[in-house]
């Protein structure tokens, strides 16, 4: 199995296996949305060449997406995925000054995870911190929940 790439000159995380089952032994997920052949958690899986943004997400989803420009194209399917049906769990930088996170994010439940995590084989910790948003159905919060003026 090759390694993922972790570096600056690629957006590419790979989610740490523990993590993974953590999150696997709670939510049982059928397919990772956004994987390569060498990283991917779930049996069934989107890779790049599959294109998931263009797929139906379906059952319970897992997703890590690349972390650069295109980030907020996943966070938005995940979210409209979970309002076909969809349960997205979503392994993000938590990076709550952005326009995906007042958007979609705190549509869902969001999970801080404390310290850094340590992605795949690196070294060293991500220069950034991360959380697990998870949207699903029984949880989403409409715009006038989230939106202060509506109080």
């Amino acid at each position: 199995m090759l390694k993922c790439m972790i570096s600056s000159k690629t957006d590419m995380w790979c989610t740490p296996q523990w993590l993974f089952n953590e999150l696997n032994e709670e939510f049982h997920f059928n397919l990772d949305v956004c994987a390569t052949k060498d990283n991917a958690k779930c049996a069934n899986f989107f890779t790049p060449e599959i294109d998931g943004l263009s797929q139906e997400w379906h059952g319970v989803c897992f997703m890590n997406p690349p972390y650069g420009k295109e980030i907020s194209k996943w966070i938005k399917k995940a979210y409209e995925s979970s309002l076909k049906g969809a349960t997205v769990v979503c392994l993000l930088p938590a990076r709550t000054d952005t326009r995906y996170f007042h958007q979609y994010c705190i549509k869902g439940e969001i999970r801080f995870i404390k310290g850094r995590l340590k992605f795949s084989d690196s070294i060293n910790s991500a220069p950034f911190p991360s959380m697990i948003v998870i949207f699903r159905t029984k949880n989403i919060k409409t715009d006038c929940e989230v939106d202060l003026k509506c109080a």
